[in-house]
């Protein structure tokens, strides 16, 4: 992963809240589109853009595409991810989206 391929992800604001919850874990399609409260049209293209670029990996589970984080030892990409969760405080949607996050998986371990 070059250095461009990341920057490129990090110079869009609905790219930065997808990478944010994915840091927790991985999420469904369904899930990011009700935490963003956007049109899985749009999400799904950002998550495509994304693949391509080599930040996310995909699996199919059922009828789910599920999207996780790529390449967990890059230290490009590590040191990037950090420096977006030091940057945290100054979106507050990366707080509600992380609340959203945390009602989905709280419903689903119900």
């Amino acid at each position: 992963m070059e250095i461009i391929q990341v920057y490129k992800c990090f110079c869009d604001v609905e790219r930065l809240r997808i990478l944010n919850l994915l840091m927790d874990g991985p999420l469904c399609v369904c899930h990011l589109v009700d935490i963003l409260d956007s049109e899985q049209v749009k999400i799904s293209k950002q998550l495509r853009y994304m693949k391509e670029q080599g930040m996310l990996e995909d699996e199919r589970v059922a009828q789910w595409k599920v999207y996780r984080l790529a390449e967990a030892d890059n230290p490009l990409l590590q040191e990037n991810l950090k420096c977006l969760q030091d940057c945290y405080g100054d979106l507050i949607a990366f707080d509600e989206d992380n609340k959203k996050r945390g009602e989905i998986v709280a419903r689903m371990q119900e």
